[in-house]
């Protein structure tokens, strides 16, 4: 890792399966929208010789980003796969989006991968997001390493970046995170910039110089020989604190001189375990150059510093029936298990999965068992059911270049399963198992929606279908209490997004409307009502008189029949009749169309006809009663209240807290869960919430998480009723 010079790429160039999970590698790029992920993987793949220029296959199409979506609007919305090969490695390069409404593209991501290159712009620096997702990255052991772009930038300082990085990523131990190699910039422009045109292996102490478009080796001057011992100094001694070998660095204090070979194959061994995290510097090739500054030495990192696959910890296995199972894990000969970490439609191929394979092989035109469970709270119904594998493929743009199998710890796309969804397990049909689905963050944004027209009503419910199956981050509800279309998002963005699939891929047009919570009613004190159906018409007629008295109970109580009558004026046949009209009235409500909850309804007395009468008459007059009773009092709206927990940084719990009380919120309590985190629980009107998950992000820069749970329905202040839209105010 530093000391190979390439100057073509020899076995490089485009991947197709692998053989053996030892030759595969799969690393996830993760990093805030903007600090050049995509352009990093396309100038990789430029490196490789995948690609005839910069970013481009050979059709012209990008490798990454390449989805008419994606070019409206200007950054990745999904996760893509670009496999490329350098020295007889597959490298399966999976470019995230960097934008917070995506993030269950980029757990995708984290779960097809072994390993991980955090992004950094050396123009903007660390954001809190790209922090919460190395702590998730460092609690599962992840190898990662960390890359800086942007070095163009006119204020760019990599020395300055690589300090910061070391602050935000280091925690306790700064001196993991340090430069493999510095960067060397030529002469300066007449405004003063100076571009970087190189790079300094610490370790080998050879200049790399790409000045030309490809990798040149030369030995550095001697002035900057003070410079480069420096930093080689402090990067040896970081090397060394991670060794296995407990003598080195004892023998190294006392002057032992290590040589490089020994230092590379400790460093080697420290990024795979996870211990040490070296930062490097990329930028993209320049118009006509083949060789991007830094790409080289990056794949040579992937290829000699992070793990196989077969040193990857497996998810859980299990049965479908919930018994554990044993496998060895990564063996192309053992039982099938694989995953599909991605689901996506193309509009001539129709869906496309992408899957990671733990273990097993799998082979085109193999029938496999589909298995979906645990993904409840995502709107997935359990599911277990055979299809038969069609055409396995990897995808370079939007090309799919055809494979005969695909082994354990590689990654392909299968076409055309019609029911596996995201999150499902793939295993042999005589063998049906079940991986545990990985953490998904919650949808807390809600948008209602209905059919622009009859045309798109009728196409609206599969489009909606095959949207939550593709994005295990989104949720479908159809709120029986207001009647409306509910996709919950993580965000505006994801929002647009979905909408606009919707009109681009599925031909469905949709209207947005206002999102109505569930609303209660309730009597605000006790109130009598007299029930009459009285009719003939010749023949058989309808009678049913009954009195009944409404007072209001405790919240929580829900609608409570009480017969009191006296002397059979209700006969005992019909009392089971008004319970059933009342309780279908206050289903229905009795002012504003919202269910009436938290009363008691005491039948006191009646009258009947011993032929007219019947149990539909009754069940009129009981409404009929309940609803004049209504009108002698007044009515209160009831609002639904949801306990809310919020996990925020110390800096910003004075905010958040006095945000949740400009909501009407009640702060229930505080905690310390960690190192500058604190969780603040909160009671909230979920009408004040409706759009938290916006404005959350916006308050903490990104740096806060929270989640919802419904409480109970409360008063609402009449104050606040009375400024409630009526579209909000009604039930439909």
């Amino acid at each position: 890792m530093g000391d190979k010079a390439h100057t073509h790429p020899g076995a490089a160039g485009r991947a197709s399966a692998a053989d053996h999970p030892t030759s595969v590698r799969n690393v996830v790029l993760v990093g805030h929208s903007g600090s050049g992920k995509t352009t990093l993987v396309e100038a990789l793949a430029l490196t490789a010789g995948a690609v005839n220029r910069a970013g481009r296959v050979e059709d012209g199409g990008c490798v990454s980003d390449y989805d008419e979506l994606e070019h409206r609007q200007q950054r990745s919305v999904q996760l893509s796969l670009v496999p490329v090969e350098w020295d007889g490695i597959k490298i399966n390069l999976l470019d995230t989006p960097g934008y917070a409404d995506f993030v269950g593209e980029l757990r995708a991501g984290l779960r097809a991968a072994d390993a991980a290159l955090f992004v950094v712009s050396a123009s903007d620096g660390v954001d809190g997001a790209t922090r919460m997702v190395w702590e998730e990255c460092a609690a599962v052991g992840m190898p990662r390493a960390i890359v800086v772009t942007h070095l163009e930038a006119a204020r760019a300082d990599f020395e300055e970046m690589t300090r910061i990085c070391a602050e935000a990523f280091g925690g306790d131990d700064p001196d993991a995170v340090l430069p493999l190699y510095l960067p060397l910039r030529g002469a300066r422009a007449p405004d003063g910039h100076a571009p970087v045109t190189g790079l300094i292996g610490l370790l080998s102490r050879k200049l790399f110089d790409y000045a030309s478009g490809e990798r040149v080796e030369s030995e550095p001057d001697g002035d900057r020989l003070p410079l480069i011992d420096e930093a080689r100094s402090l990067l040896i001694e970081g090397i060394i604190s991670e060794s296995e070998d407990e003598t080195l660095m004892e023998r190294y204090l006392g002057g032992e001189q290590v040589d490089v070979k020994t230092l590379i194959e400790d460093l080697e061994r420290a990024v795979e375990r996870g211990v040490f995290f070296p930062v490097l510097a990329a930028a993209p090739a320049a118009d006509g150059a083949r060789q991007g500054l830094g790409t080289v030495e990056l794949l040579e990192l992937v290829t000699r510093g992070f793990p196989t696959p077969l040193e990857r910890a497996a998810p859980r296995v299990t049965t479908p029936g919930g018994a554990a199972r044993e496998l060895r894990m990564c063996d192309p000969g053992e039982s099938l298990v694989a995953e599909v970490v991605k689901t996506s439609s193309d509009p001539y191929v129709g869906r496309i999965s992408m899957v990671r394979v733990f273990s097993g092989t799998l082979r085109a035109d193999q029938t496999v068992h589909v298995s979906g469970h645990g993904l409840a709270d995502r709107g997935h119904e359990d599911h277990d059911v055979d299809e038969r594998i069609g055409a396995l493929s990897t995808p370079f743009g939007k090309q799919q270049r055809p494979v005969s199998h695909v082994i354990a710890g590689d990654l392909a796309c299968v076409a055309k399963l019609t029911r596996a969804e995201t999150g499902d397990t793939l295993s042999a049909k005589e063998d049906p198992l079940l991986m545990t689905p990985w953490r998904m963050p919650d949808p807390l944004l809600p948008l209602a929606i209905q059919a622009h027209s009859k045309p798109d009503e009728d196409k609206l419910s599969q489009g909606l279908a095959r949207l939550v199956a593709e994005d295990p981050t989104m949720r479908l509800e159809h709120n029986q209490d207001t009647h409306q279309v509910v996709l919950w998002c993580l965000g505006e963005a994801h929002a647009d997004v979905a909408l606009e699939r919707l009109r681009g891929r599925y031909g469905v047009q949709v209207d947005v409307v206002p999102h109505r919570v569930s609303l209660r009613e309730t009597f605000g004190g006790p109130a009598a009502g007299r029930g009459r159906h009285v009719k003939q018409s010749g023949g058989h007629g309808q009678y049913a008189i009954c009195e009944i008295e409404v007072e209001p109970l405790p919240n929580g109580s829900g609608v409570e029949f009480v017969e009191k009558v006296v002397g059979g004026a209700v006969p005992r046949q019909f009392i089971p009749s008004v319970e059933k009209g009342v309780r279908a009235q206050a289903a229905r409500g009795v002012a504003a169309g919202h269910p009436l909850i938290d009363v008691r309804v005491t039948l006191l007395d009646g009258k009947a006809h011993s032929v007219d009468s019947s149990d539909a008459a009754f069940q009129t007059a009981g409404a009929l009663a309940l609803r004049e009773a209504a009108a002698q009092t007044r009515i209160h709206l009831l609002e639904p209240v949801a306990e809310v927990s919020v996990l925020v940084g110390d800096d910003y719990v004075g905010a958040v807290m006095s945000d949740l009380s400009g909501r009407r919120g009640k702060v229930l309590g505080t905690e310390q869960t960690g190192a500058g985190r604190t969780l603040i629980r909160a009671e909230v009107p979920e009408i004040e919430i409706g759009r938290y998950a916006v404005d959350l992000r916006s308050l903490t820069h990104g740096t806060a998480r929270f989640d919802r749970r419904y409480a109970r329905h409360e008063p609402m202040p009449q104050q606040v009723a009375d400024r409630l839209p009526e579209d909000l105010r009604a039930a439909s």
